[in-house]
C-alpha cells in the first residue's frame, strides 16, 4: 500500500474547525475545575487532554500538563489541593495539549517521565498529516528525562501507579495510567469519551492499535473504576464498553466496504456509521472524516482486496 495514503490530509472541514479551534485559544478565561475521585487522586479539567493528579505526604504526581500557558493556574489548582509540590509529570503521549506545559514544569525540577517513542517524536520535527503542518521540535527542557519501553511501576502516596504501553493506537507513544489503589484509569487519548476519536496515523495511530487499547483499558477496570477520557466527561467502564464496540463497528464494516472493492470516496458516499452518529458525532472528528481514517488506517495496515 502506498504510504501516499497516510499523507493525504483530512479533507477541509476539519482542518478548518481545528484551525479555528487553536487560533481561538483564550487561555486567560480558562479555569481548572476539579473533582474528587478518592483515594488523593483528583480530575483537573482545563484546556486541552484531561489531567489527574495524585496528592499526598511524597508530593503531586500530575498525568499530562496541557498547554503551556496554563501552567500556573494547573500549579495553583494543585496546591489548593493540598497536593504539596508536583514532583513528577507523566505525559499519556506526545501531542501538546497533553505536553505543552512541560518545559515550564521541567524548569521547576519536575521529572517528566513518558514511553521512548514520546521523547522521540517530541525531540524532532513531526508532521501532522492530517492537520497539514509541521510541529518542530520541543526546547530540550520540554523533552521526559525517564522514558520506558513497556511498563513502568511508580509507589507514590501509598499508591501503586502503573504507567503500561499500549500498541500504537492514537500514536506510537501511547501510555496508560492505573491508579490501582484508588481504582482510577487515565486512558490518554486512545479514548475520546462520548466522540469519534481523532487517530493520528502521521504519529503511528490506527484502528486496530485504538481498539486493542480500549480492550487493554478494559481489562483494567471494573465496575467502579473512574476512567479519564483523553477529551471528554469521567466515564466507567459501561462507557468505555460502548466506545470500543463502537469503533468495533466501524472498523468491520470499513472492512467489509473494502473487501468488496469499494475505494475510500464510495465507502465514504455509503456512510457506514449512519446509525451511531447521532450518539458519537458530539466532537470535532466528524463522522465522513472519521470513516476516511479508518479506511486509511486498514488500507495502510492490510493486504488490499
Amino acid at each position: 500500500m502506498s504510504r501516499r495514503v497516510l499523507g493525504m490530509a483530512i479533507p477541509t472541514a476539519i482542518l478548518a474547525a481545528l484551525a479555528a479551534a487553536a487560533a481561538a485559544q483564550d487561555f486567560e478565561r480558562v479555569e481548572i475545575e476539579t473533582t474528587d475521585l478518592g483515594g488523593g487522586v483528583f480530575l483537573l479539567i482545563g484546556r486541552g487532554g484531561n489531567l489527574a493528579v495524585s496528592t499526598g505526604a511524597d508530593g503531586a504526581i500530575l498525568v499530562d500538563d496541557q498547554f503551556a500557558p496554563l501552567t500556573e493556574r494547573i500549579l495553583a489548582a494543585v496546591n489548593a489541593l493540598g497536593g504539596g509540590p508536583v514532583r513528577f509529570v507523566l505525559n499519556t503521549h506526545w501531542h501538546g495539549d497533553h505536553t505543552g506545559g512541560n518545559e515550564n514544569l521541567g524548569a521547576r525540577g519536575v521529572l517528566i517521565v513518558a514511553h521512548e517513542n514520546v521523547r522521540e517524536r517530541m525531540g524532532t520535527e513531526q508532521f501532522m498529516a492530517a492537520f497539514g503542518r509541521r510541529v518542530p521540535p520541543a526546547p530540550a527542557g520540554a523533552l521526559p528525562v525517564v522514558t520506558f519501553s513497556d511498563r513502568l511501576t511508580l509507589h507514590w502516596n501509598g499508591q501503586e501507579i502503573r504507567v503500561v504501553h499500549v500498541a500504537p493506537a492514537h500514536t506510537d507513544g501511547d501510555s496508560l495510567v492505573h491508579f490501582r489503589s484508588a481504582n482510577v484509569l487515565h486512558m490518554g487519548d486512545t479514548f475520546f469519551g462520548g466522540m469519534y476519536p481523532f487517530i493520528d496515523l502521521s504519529s503511528g495511530g490506527s484502528i486496530e492499535g485504538m481498539i486493542a487499547a480500549a480492550e487493554a483499558g478494559l481489562a483494567l477496570a471494573d465496575d467502579k473504576t473512574r476512567i479519564i477520557p483523553g477529551h471528554g466527561p469521567l466515564a466507567d467502564r459501561a462507557d468505555l464498553a460502548s466506545y470500543r464496540d463502537m469503533l468495533v463497528r466501524v472498523r468491520d464494516r470499513v472492512a467489509a466496504a473494502r473487501a468488496e472493492g469499494r475505494d475510500e470516496a464510495a465507502v465514504v458516499a455509503a456512510r457506514p456509521s449512519a446509525d451511531l452518529d447521532e450518539e458519537w458525532s458530539r466532537g470535532f472528528v466528524k463522522p465522513d472524516d472519521f470513516v476516511r481514517t479508518v479506511y486509511r488506517s486498514l488500507a495502510a495496515t492490510r493486504t488490499d482486496p
